[in-house]
């Protein structure tokens, strides 16, 4: 409990520092991009002579202006960061005005005359695989032989599934300050999840080596994949900015800014066709998979990916066929989101079963139970599943919610209620842990003992709200013996620990706290032959707990503080830097086969819900969870991260919509784009698997980040049973978010 205190107080107090609340730097310059007003065109006038001279404004700067290389992509470069001649969505840079205030910079863009030729844009993923459009060659996961399974199939359903993008709403919005130091080194501060990205990326447009770009994150606020890729380029154009004019220059999106400029979850429409037999077996699932890229690759392909390994959820299906088609659209670059892509895949194939009960005229819950993951099933990527906690959450979360008892009540309540109808519906979750490019899963981190006996802790995780450096602490306490009052968690600094992954893919505390924990045990060894010589006990027969050197459990005299000054009058090292990479692991992109996850998350959920049929609006009752959180590093951070990921996910299923108008999004406040508020959030209540200890990670814990935001699928299936109780007659249109206009037009539209 003190340690959550310890993290809360700054926040609470509202001293935490991020990017502009940093003490701004004397001389400095304010930055505003100016940007494509059109989806698509080539650009056949631009004239900056009025904007220039306008007063304030020190440089304009634009493609021309950039020493190194005109690219942002990471995984394809087909990203450019200013506009050369074509611009490809609404928002796209074009240029950067430096003025000695934002005012002065914004009023300037406006004095920018530009011409356009208008090309033809294309919005709708579908379109785009018609034309030929794709960012990148389709991908297809595969098992099994799915052509010859269909004739086993006693039931066979075709269908069409569409799920829409999501906002991050992150409380920070990107920002960046990069302040010019000597012989044209550069020191960022960016709000950003993956420094190293930034600095790697940055190094490149300016045409410098690494070592010559510093970036710093002390937290920031809010990321949820949005500060994946995407904080990559406001970290460039301000360092673009401060390498011509030899000053520091700031960049901070306002709301309505971030949300017209930057990337949203991808949104989805998919194909599918599934086979059972007549008891419920799921023999064979095949589908396409359209996904709206947006104009570049930014994450897509990966984030495909990775909806193709998670398009079984937590099922066994021994034929799969899986084809994902990244298609190029006229809109800003889709980008990761929690979850990456395997929300999508998820909500794909809990449809395709949910369709398939239907017809078939079972409950949706005895599908799902009789097709759940068991030890050694093999996945369709070739993996086999290992310590399956799949079937185990399912029927415990049966047994905490009495489900018989309550779908028995919820069925009497719609008999007896004509215009309130309640829903129920369980979701089961399977998530694998790791990057799926097997090279990001490693992680560095430098453990510092001072010799007043402090310790100074630096890892590659970026601490955005998620508790990472509340874990880590715990782990080097535990690590080291000490109490965790001694222990400070430092910046995130590329000069500190180098080439750092982005703190994503719910592997934070995975890979940073595993190397902490490395570093923190050679740390040991070397104290314990001190102490060994100071109280001549053998090495291996001593312990450092509770801030004191003890043997065979009991504490010596000697302290913490005393051991730490006798190894250093001894000379003793007492820094250690580590790099953890996690073992056993590999995919073979050639055969699409191998070990991409050191483990799975398993879970269920059970949602309950209530609509008013008259109006078309509706609660979220309830939120049962039954959650395998392993062997939780600390439960209220694992507990806020369950409830958390599930509101977002409720959020992503129902209410919030992006809406967009020949490329130009409609959605760009929070008067237009809905989030779940406090009266929204339902009752939830979650209970972590016992006895579930993950010997694949850091203190036999698990990951928590995304795989509770899948939950929140449940909501959907749940106000659809609702829907259906009140209209049986009228087929069910697999689309989200189901908002209440489109629930309202389901209830009422060509009513018989």
């Amino acid at each position: 409990m003190k340690i959550i205190k310890d993290f809360l107080t700054p926040h609470t107090k509202g001293e935490s520092l991020y990017v502009d609340d940093l003490p701004e730097p004397s001389n400095l310059l304010h930055a505003f991009v100016f940007t494509s007003i059109i989806p698509h065109g080539k650009i056949v006038k631009l004239n900056l002579e009025k904007a220039e001279k306008s007063p304030g404004v020190n440089k304009i700067l634009t493609s021309k202006d950039i020493p190194g290389e005109n690219q942002l992509g990471r995984i394809i470069q087909d990203e450019v960061l200013l506009v050369e001649d074509e611009v490809e969505f609404v928002g796209q840079p074009i240029a950067i005005i430096l003025a000695e205030t934002k005012e002065q910079a914004k009023k300037a863009s406006k004095l920018i005359e530009i011409e356009y030729e208008k090309l033809p844009a294309v919005f709708d993923p579908r379109e785009a695989a018609e034309k030929g459009l794709f960012i990148a060659p389709s991908n297809t996961l595969s098992n099994g032989d799915v052509d010859a399974a269909w004739e086993k199939c006693d039931v066979i359903i075709e269908g069409t599934v569409e799920n829409g993008g999501q906002e991050h709403v992150y409380l920070e919005t990107q920002a960046a300050l990069a302040i010019p130091d000597e012989n044209d080194k550069i020191l960022i501060y960016s709000s950003t999840q993956a420094p190293t990205t930034v600095q790697g990326t940055t190094a490149k447009i300016l045409g410098l080596d690494m070592n010559m770009i510093e970036v710093d994150v002390k937290r920031i606020g809010g990321g949820f994949g949005g500060k994946e890729d995407q904080a990559t380029q406001w970290a460039a154009i301000c360092a673009l900015g401060a390498y011509h004019t030899k000053r520091p220059v700031k960049l901070i999106l306002n709301r309505k800014e971030d949300i017209q400029m930057t990337g949203k979850r991808h949104p989805y429409t998919s194909d599918y066709k599934i086979g059972l037999t007549k008891e419920g077996k799921i023999i064979a699932f095949e589908a396409s998979i359209y996904q709206n890229s947006g104009a570049s690759a930014d994450l897509s392909t990966a984030i495909l990916s990775r909806t193709l390994f998670h398009s079984n959820n937590s099922y066994f299906i021994p034929n799969v066929k899986v084809t994902g088609y990244p298609c190029k659209t006229n809109l800003p670059p889709f980008t990761a989101f929690r979850g990456f892509g395997g929300p999508q895949g998820m909500f794909l194939i809990e449809s395709a079963i949910d369709k398939a009960a239907e017809v078939m005229g079972l409950p949706k819950h005895v599908l799902q139970e009789k097709n759940l993951l068991e030890e050694g099933d093999e996945f369709h990527y070739g993996q086999k599943v290992e310590r399956s906690n799949a079937r185990r959450s399912f029927e415990e979360l049966l047994k905490e919610t009495n489900f018989k008892q309550q779908k028995k009540e919820i069925d009497e309540f719609n008999q007896s209620n004509k215009y309130m109808k309640k829903g129920l519906s369980i979701m089961p979750i399977c998530f694998g842990i790791s990057f799926t490019s097997t090279f990001l899963n490693q992680a560095g981190a430098l453990v510092n003992i001072y010799k007043d006996g402090s310790v100074s802790v630096s890892t590659g995780a970026i601490e955005m709200g998620q508790g990472v450096n509340v874990k880590i602490r715990h782990i080097v306490s535990l690590a080291l013996g000490i109490d965790p009052e001694r222990i400070r968690i430092e910046s995130t600094n590329t000069t500190r620990v180098i080439n750092t992954s982005p703190t994503a893919a719910s592997t934070g505390a995975d890979l940073n706290g595993k190397a902490a924990e490395i570093a923190c045990n050679r740390l040991v060894e070397r104290l314990k032959k001190v102490a060994s010589e100071k109280i001549q006990v053998q090495p291996e027969k001593i312990e450092i707990k509770d801030d004191y050197v003890c043997v065979k459990g009991k504490k010596t005299e000697l302290g913490w503080n005393e051991l730490i000054n006798l190894a250093y009058m001894s000379r003793v090292n007492l820094s250690s830097q580590a790099l953890y990479a996690t073992p056993k692991i590999f995919f073979n992109k050639g055969r699409n086969k191998g070990k991409p996850f050191a483990y799975h998350v398993f879970g269920a959920a059970l949602t309950e819900v209530t609509i008013d049929c008259i109006r078309g609006t509706y609660t979220i009752d309830k939120v049962t969870i039954v959650h395998d959180a392993g062997k939780s590093i600390n439960y209220l951070v694992d507990l806020g991260q369950t409830e958390g990921g599930l509101l977002q996910g409720i959020g992503w299923m129902t209410i919030e919509q992006l809406m967009y108008k020949e490329g130009h999004i409609l959605t760009d406040s929070f008067a237009t784009y809905k989030i779940p508020n406090l009266p929204f959030t339902p009752e939830i209540k979650v209970k972590f698997l016992e006895n579930a200890e993950n010997p694949e990670a850091v203190l036999k814990s698990k990951a928590i980040g995304e795989p509770p935001f899948m939950y929140g699928i449940g909501a959907y299936f749940a106000l659809k049973n609702a829907a259906r109780a009140f209209r049986k007659d009228k087929d069910w249109n697999y689309s989200a978010p189901l908002t209440p206009e489109k629930l309202f037009l389901y209830l009422y539209e060509n009513e018989s």
